[in-house]
This record gives C-alpha cells, structure tokens and sequence, in this order.
C-alpha cells in the first residue's frame, strides 16, 4: 500500500501470498509438459447435442493434434465451458450448466494445479465433462418487422411455444431469405434473429427485420473463364435467358446443370451488386474447365479369372461441343485363372456427342475388340454400335441403338450329332481345348442386334464406382438379335438387374448416417426365341463370379458337358444377393454377404440347381471409391474323386467399387 507522503509500505502477509506462489509453481518444473489426457462426456440424452458438443470441445478436437501442458489444459478446459454451454444454448437449454473436473477436481480447485505438477509422465490426466440441462426454453412472440412479402411470411416455419433451438431459428430466416429470393427479390436483405430472453416465463421472443427491395427480371447474362469449349454451346445448353424473372433456385439450377455436362470442375455465378440502367440484374457465370486429357491405369484380380490390367485415356471437349473420345486397353485372365484357358484382351473405343439434335440427348458411337479363352468356349470378337441415349429426369434415362458383331467361337460339340450337323458344326477343323473331353465345334456368327434398355436411378450418384448408401438402381434391357449366315436364329435376350441400399440409421438403428448400410442385388434373364444351343455361347447365361454368386468358380453354375463338366451356359437365370457393409475409422470398412441363384437350360428360370455362395471382404475408402477385396466359399460344392472338373474351394476378388 501507498503511506504517508509518497513512500511505499509492503505488507507482509504479500510476502507471504508469493512464497506460497512459488512453491506451487516450483514443481512444475518436472511435470509433463505436455500432459496426456482422456475426456469422458456425460450423456445429455440427446445423440444430435451430444454430437455437437463433442464436436465443439476443444478438449476433445485438440487432444491429438495440439498437446498441451498442465496449466494450458486447465486453461482448455475452462474455455470449452463458456463453448460448450454457447451449445446448450443454441438447443433451448438456456440455464443450463457445465462441469469439468480433471482428475475429479473441479477447476477452480486450488489443488488443481499441484495435483497435475506431481503427476507420473506416462499418466492420462482424466477429464470428465457433465451436463446439467435445466429447463428447455420455448419461442415467445415472434415478430417480423419491415416490409414482409406473404411468400416470405409463410417461409418462416417457426411457432410460438416450439423449442427455442437456435439452429432452427437461423433456417427460419435462411427459408425466408430464399423465397424472397425465389419471388425476384432479387437484393432482400434479412437482418440475422434478434433473441431476447425472457427468464420468467422461460421463453425466448424473436424479432427478424427483413428489407426485401424491389422484383427484378433477368438483365445481361456473361460467361467468363472459358478456353475450348465455345461460349455458343454454353448459351445454347442455358436454362435461364435475360428477360427472365429472376429466380435464385433457377439460377442455381441452371448452374447444377452446366456443371452435369462433365467437362466443367467449378461452375459459379455472381450477380451484380447493383440492377443495371434497366432495372434488371445482370448475371455472370464462372466457368473452370477440367483437363482436356486424362490418363489412367485400372487393374483387378480374382482368383478364376486372374488379374487385368489396362490403360484408359479420355479427350474432352474434341470440338468444344462437349463432345469426348474415351479408349481403353486392356490386357486380361493375366496369371492363369481357373476358369480360363490363356491370356486376352479387351479393347474399347468410344466418341459421345451430347445434346444430340435436341437437349439431354446424346449420341454414342462405340468399337471394341475381345478375345479371351474360357473353360466355357474360346471366344474373338469384333464389335460395334451406335446408339441414342435420351435422359427423361433426373431419374430416368432411356436408350435405343444397334450393335453389330463378327465373332468367331470355339466350344464343345452338342451331345446330339444331328442338332450338332444342323448348327454347321465342323468338328475336325477346330482344335482341342485344354480341359475338354469331347470334339470341338468352330462357330461364325454375324450379329445385328437392337438393344431397348432403360435406367432407374435415385441414388444420386452417377459413377458405378461411387459407394451407394441409399436409393435404388435398375435397368431393363431388352436386344432383339439376328444372327445371320450358317447358323441363322432369331431370338431376344430380356435381362433385368435391380439393387437397393439401407442405411440403417434412416432406420434408427444406428447412430451415425451412412456407416452400416444393407445392399440387396437381383438379376434376371431370358433368352427367348430359340434353344440352348441354337444361341451363340456367349449370348447364353453363365452364372458363377463377382458378379452373380461369388464363391463359385466364373461361368461355372449351370448346364455342363459331359463327362468333363465344362459350362454349357442356358436359357434363363436369377440370382440374389444380400450384404451388409460397415465403415470402420475414417477409411476402413468390411462387408458380410451371402449370394445365391442358379441356370436353367429351358425358359424357366427356376429350373435349375441353386447354388449359394458365402463371404466377407474388407474395404479401403478412396476419393475413387472403395477398394474391394471378398473372400467367398461355395456351400454346395462339387467335389470328390468321382466329379469332373469340381469346384474351387474358394475365391477371392480384388477390385475398385462395390461389388453392386
């Protein structure tokens, strides 16, 4: 204290206070710096709060990336309780509070510190964070004050005595916001919710002040960032023109859409400050194209087929319509599988003409070259095709085309000599195949095929190799096929795939989205038209691989030959499958499944022998989609010294993507 004509006297009891000080502080020269610790959080009853909560601590959110000393996660912890009871707040929970402890001493213990200091290195200080709710507020009076469009009034979706959640006041102005936007109001204004407590009667008023300007139409539209595809296309492919109403969610649909063209990685549009001398509001659309050309290598492996390996290169934007050039290479049945014979390759090429003569119509023009040789038949093919393929919604798409193929197929003879002489069968000019018994037969087909399909989509992905949570997928195919030349038919091969997703916290049986999700795959075929070996081999159903019944060797379910038990291949086919998937961790996840179905030699699709195969994979989770590896068992196996060619004990597969 300050005495008498300016001179300082110190009390003694200060002298004292700082002695203590120091030796409070002094043992922390040997503890843990930093300080380990684990954080246990008390349950609110509310998994979303809880969520927040977590989400929100600083304890929790930093304990791994930014280790701390003693003081400084005292200092942590004492700042995560105005933070965290900010979040009681935001959920109505307006006299609500927070206790931490850490080692079960409250934070304004003076021990606290000490306790920390003395602690072993190697100990985890415990944090326990607990919750007292107290009572949950309501919404009082809410006022809307300015000019307030009934669009707009209607939009708010709030009422008095709901819970006073923050979160949903915020939508409330955020809906309004929108529909003025969406009713040309093009420059509203919606100040942010004015909360006023009322302790009292344990309510919340709100008052929202909203200034929603004048209507305005659509004045000049301009396009910035474009480099190769022409600003006509883009015009052209526009949803919204000058002249227009201004509306936000049409502006931003006709964005969503340039965006869906594929060859764009970022489409924005900013809106003038200001309307133009018109009066109307001028729109700018940012484009940033995606690289013209793409290089990419794919590989696979399966324990019947072997591995593959290839390379894909794609060309955007060939005549800056949009237009693509896609080839891929592939070198396959790499390692000698046990459902195949040698090495073979598959070559793809294909040029896609969107918006074709009229908008969400596109033109397909596609080339390919195969040859592989299976324990079903040896197979070289050349093929073609062209077809249009119409987008419906967002939905639903449709196709028509026609394909043509030369090929030429090699198989066992039919065991009946007069159907094998009528089929053109020449068995002395075709050479023995490894693990056949019988006589060959040499095919030529020419193929003219006119395939009608159509696609149901609502899962919101489009790539195949995106990780499904929800939704259905389903497409009908249905080819009319001429066969022309020795031998000739006539037949139409109907084949239907459908598979389905269920996130199991949709259907509160889990407590986080998209992590434990049930798939369900059928398939369906018919060959209609003409006999089993009237097809051409590789237009008849093989069952049996990763993409039936896994467990079973490929093409290996259903009719066989004798006595060697080579696949025939039939007339009609279904299959099933059910799997569960779990996300494990930020990329891991495994997979359960048991797939089932079977092959029929005659057009009854329930004819034949139903085999069941099941297994379990694991999965990496890559920004491509998941990397796939399933390990699958065939219940019904063949085997025994008295079976020809009996089935593998098991299969694995390795791939990208799901196996559906």
């Amino acid at each position: 204290m300050e005495g008498r004509n300016g001179v300082w006297r110190v009390c003694p009891r200060i002298f004292r206070t700082l002695g203590l000080t120091i030796l409070a502080l002094s043992p922390l020269a040997r503890a843990a710096d930093p300080q380990p610790y684990r954080v246990q959080f008390g349950s609110t009853g509310n998994s979303d709060m809880n969520a927040t909560l977590q989400g929100t601590s600083e304890l929790s959110g930093l304990r791994k990336s930014a280790p701390v000393g003693p003081f400084a996660l005292i200092g942590r912890a004492r700042s995560d309780v105005d933070r965290l009871k900010t979040v009681l707040e935001s959920y109505g929970y307006y006299q609500g509070a927070v206790t931490i402890t850490i080692d079960s001493l409250g934070l304004d213990d003076p021990g606290l510190g000490e306790e920390l200091a003395n602690k072993p290195a190697k100990d985890d200080a415990r944090v326990n964070v607990s919750f007292t709710l107290g009572p949950l507020f309501h919404l009082g009076k809410i006022e809307l004050t300015g000019e307030v469009p009934q669009k707009a009034e209607a939009a708010l979706g709030l009422s008095t005595g709901a819970p006073a959640i923050a979160a949903n006041v915020l939508a409330g102005a955020d809906r309004m916001r929108q529909a003025l936007a969406d009713d040309g109001y093009a420059y509203a204004k919606v100040d942010a919710p004015h909360a006023k407590e009322n302790l009292a009667h344990r309510v919340i008023n709100v008052t929202i002040h909203m200034t929603p300007g004048g209507r305005y139409q659509l004045g000049d539209i301009r396009v910035e960032g474009l480099k190769t595809i022409k600003e006509s296309y883009v015009r052209k492919r526009m949803l919204v023109h000058t002249g227009d109403e201004y509306r936000a969610s049409a502006v931003d649909a006709a964005r969503r859409d340039l965006l869906s063209v594929g060859v764009f990685s970022q489409v924005s549009v900013a809106l003038d400050p200001k309307p133009d001398a018109q009066g109307r509001v001028p729109l700018t659309f940012k484009f940033k194209e995606r690289k013209p050309r793409t290089i990419g290598l794919t590989g696979a492996y399966s324990s019947d087929l072997g591995a593959s390996v290839g390379v894909d290169w794609l060309k955007r934007e060939i005549t800056g319509k949009a237009d693509s050039l896609s080839l891929s290479a592939n070198v396959i049945n790499l390692g000698g599988g046990t459902a195949t014979n040698g090495i073979g390759y598959d070559l793809h090429g294909k040029y896609l003409i969107p918006d074709w003569k009229t908008r969400d119509q596109s033109l397909q023009v596609e080339l390919g070259a195969l040859r592989q040789s299976l324990q079903a038949y040896d197979q070289t093919a050349v093929t073609s095709g062209v077809s249009v393929i119409r987008k419906l919604s967002q939905i639903w798409n449709v196709s028509a085309g026609i394909t043509a193929e030369r090929e030429k197929i090699i198989q066992e003879a039919p065991p009946d000599p007069v159907e094998s002489a009528a089929l053109g069968c020449t068995t002395n000019l075709a050479p023995s195949r490894r693990g056949s018994s019988g006589p060959q037969c040499t095919y030529h087909y020419t193929l003219l095929g006119l395939p009608l399909s159509a696609t149901y989509n609502t899962t919101g992905l489009s790539s195949p190799l995106e990780d499904a949570i929800k939704g259905v997928r389903a497409a009908l195919i249905i080819t009319p096929t001429f066969s022309l030349g020795h031998p000739s038919s006539r037949f139409v091969v109907t084949q239907l795939t459908a598979s389905t997703y269920f996130d199991l916290h949709e259907l509160g049986l889990t407590p986080d989205p998209g992590r434990s999700v049930i798939a369900l795959r059928a398939l369906a075929g018919l060959d209609g038209g003409a006999s089993q070996f009237s097809l051409p081999p590789d237009q008849r159903f093989y069952a049996g691989g990763s993409g039936t019944i896994r467990g079973y060797r490929y093409q290996s379910v259903g009719p066989t030959f004798q006595p060697d038990g080579n696949p025939i291949g039939g007339t009609a086919i279904n299959a099933g499958t059910i799997e569960y998937r779990q996300r494990v961790g930020a990329a891991l996840g495994f997979a359960t499944f048991v797939d089932a179905g079977n092959v029929s030699r005659n057009l009854n699709p329930l004819n034949g022998s139903l085999k069941v195969g099941v297994g379990a994979g694991v999965r990496y989770y890559t920004p491509l989609g998941p990397l796939r590896v399933d390990f699958a068992i065939p219940l019904q196996r063949r085997t025994g010294p008295g079976v020809a060619n009996p089935d593998d004990a098991f299969e694995v597969y390795i791939g990208l993507g799901q196996a559906f």
